[in-house]
């Protein structure tokens, strides 16, 4: 059983305490965490393998509670134009993309997020509620395959598209078109559930997703939107999967509620101009919300996450990257969430930088039902850790750890990451072959393009021509 010891580092534990131990050692065994507190007090045994922490701020692995699959090989198309990499995405994802385009993204990701520090993700299998990819499990198994290699861990959600049905996709292999049901991608969700819903041991876990529905479109076949529901959760409850949904807004957490979707297994991302009776709905289900900061959905309407906080709801961090004006650096997405609700508030005190690290590590567990086990340095909990290089200009003075990693950290200065017990990059260095990663996301990336006619939306606005 191998020892690991990670020595005079600056702990941020996120513990019930929200210790920040200055000179910590933090002890490993296995992949679980046995001892963390003040160098003084903990006997490093002589055959641990020691991790030098000396100019270090370590800190429980990140997680992200909101991403999408697919995005990362599309992000750039349509330079800027929303609505037009939206349409791309949807035309590539259903009628474009293969087998290797689904690996291609899930090991870029992959390793953008292990080198952003984010050690477990939720990640929506396409981009919307529209077009998931969930015809056959096998972009599914591609992107928990590439989730090992990578060597993190993903919470994959999978699931149903919008009314009406059937949906037309064409095949990964690109030789017929086919018809999908509501019926069918059911029946794939469940294989998948079956085979990679572990997320502690295997590093993949399996999500159940189906759309958001808005009262005005709830109105026009409550019925079938209902029987959809209730299949959904049958579902959800055979396999004990979480539930998440893309894009709440202006009373759907409410009308979700109605249809019994909701519950503390369920998260919900975006969130905007809530009512009150979404908010309470929020609160009195136990569902979390994930706020994404720096998303489109926030600039068209508000997330209401320091009020939520406040009554008591639990709020997790997204990224909702890729897309085109946003990645994974969940550093970015923190510095961001302050800024937001300062500016709303006009009150440079509304929200401070522990809000947004609890975001981002304990409550985004609690979301995904795992703050027993994730998201704290915590004795018995995974080693899932990411130590960051603060001997940088816009880090030192070498002061206020929570301030410096909220406001003026970034993704380049995680130096280590540590998962499941296992250095899975250290000194920025991973054991994969990046080169061949990029170089395989970009060749699938132009092959779709060429595939589904959409080279026009590879030039950039507002170059000069």
């Amino acid at each position: 059983m191998s020892t690991r010891a990670i020595t005079n580092t600056t702990a941020i534990t996120m513990d019930p305490a929200r210790r920040v131990i200055e000179n910590a050692t933090i002890l490993m065994e296995a992949d679980r965490i046995t001892a963390v507190g003040p160098a003084s007090e903990i006997s490093v045994p002589i055959e641990a393998e020691r991790i030098a922490g000396d100019d270090m701020i370590t800190l429980p692995g990140l997680i992200d509670s909101h991403a999408h699959a697919g995005h990362g090989l599309t992000r750039n198309l349509g330079g800027g134009d929303g609505d037009a990499w939206f349409q791309a995405c949807e035309d590539i994802y259903t009628r474009g993309s293969t087998p290797g385009f689904w690996q291609a993204e899930a090991r870029l990701s992959g390793l953008e997020r292990l080198k952003a520090g984010i050690t477990t993700c939720t990640m929506l299998l396409g981009g919307g509620a529209d077009h998931y990819r969930t015809d056959t499990t096998e972009a599914g198994d591609l992107h928990c395959a590439a989730t090992r290699e990578i060597g993190i861990r993903t919470m994959l959600a999978v699931g149903l598209n919008r009314r009406p049905f059937p949906k037309r996709y064409t095949s990964l292999d690109l030789a017929r078109d086919i018809t999908l049901s509501f019926e069918d991608q059911m029946a794939v969700c469940g294989e998948l559930a079956q085979k990679h819903n572990d997320l502690l041991e295997s590093r993949t876990g399996i999500c159940l997703i189906m759309p958001v529905y808005s009262p005005a479109e709830s109105a026009q076949d409550p019925d079938e939107i209902r029987r959809m529901c209730d299949a959904a959760m049958a579902l959800r409850e055979k396999h004990g999967l979480r539930f998440t949904q893309d894009g709440h807004r202006d009373g759907s957490i409410a009308l979700a509620e109605s249809f019994g979707i909701l519950g503390p297994w369920a998260y919900l991302s975006h969130s905007v101009d809530l009512t009150a009776e979404d908010m309470e709905a929020a609160k009195r289900s136990g569902a979390s919300i994930v706020h994404n900061p720096s998303a489109i959905m926030s600039v068209l309407g508000r997330c209401p996450a320091p009020e939520l906080r406040e009554m008591g709801a639990n709020v997790a961090l997204g990224s909702d990257a890729a897309a085109p004006d946003r990645g994974y650096d969940m550093f970015r997405h923190m510095a961001q969430c302050l800024h937001y609700h300062r500016r709303h508030f006009r009150d440079p005190d509304v929200m401070m930088p522990l809000d947004v690290l609890e975001m981002c590590t304990i409550d985004a567990a609690k979301a995904i039902g795992l703050e027993g086990e994730l998201g704290s340095l915590e004795v018995g909990k995974k080693a899932d850790i990411v130590m960051l290089d603060r001997r940088k200009p816009h880090l030192y003075p070498p002061m206020m750890p929570l301030t410096t990693v909220a406001q003026f950290a970034n993704a380049a200065d995680v130096d280590t990451v540590i998962v499941n017990g296992e250095i899975r990059m250290q000194n920025r260095r991973t054991a994969l072959d990046e080169g061949a990663i990029l170089d395989a996301a970009a060749q699938e990336l132009q092959e779709a393009v060429a595939r589904c006619d959409l080279t026009h939306l590879l030039a950039e606005n507002g170059a000069a021509g």
